[in-house]
């Protein structure tokens, strides 16, 4: 794609995804729908119904997605980077449950800039 940006490594995408991730609230989404997904990923094994399946990533991606648009106004990783996003999503989750994703998120938008 024209305008990607190419990473070679996660390190190196990691401060292209908190970019993207800018705003507190962009963050708490990404922390509910991945959490929500998780959680509705799990009923789907323990309740053997295959069509939670669908459930969990409509879930987990329209309020991340929501997120991008509506908040951050701008375009998912997730669309050029799937499987670094998806990494990411989880970094960023455990750096915010222990309340330290605001401070990286400064360190690294200040680098940036």
């Amino acid at each position: 794609m024209s305008g990607t940006p190419r990473f070679s490594s996660f390190e190196e995408f990691w401060p292209f995804y908190v970019g993207q991730h800018a705003k507190p609230a962009t963050r708490w989404l990404h922390l509910v729908g991945t959490s929500g997904g998780i959680v509705i990923l799990a009923a789907a094994a323990v309740s053997r119904r295959p069509a939670l399946l669908a459930a969990a990533a409509a879930f987990a991606y329209g309020l991340a997605w929501f997120s991008h648009f509506a908040i951050e106004k701008n375009r998912p990783a997730t669309f050029t980077h799937p499987w670094w996003s998806l990494r990411g999503d989880f970094r960023m989750i455990r750096l915010t449950l222990s309340f330290r994703m605001s401070r990286e998120a400064a360190r690294v938008l200040a680098v940036r800039t």
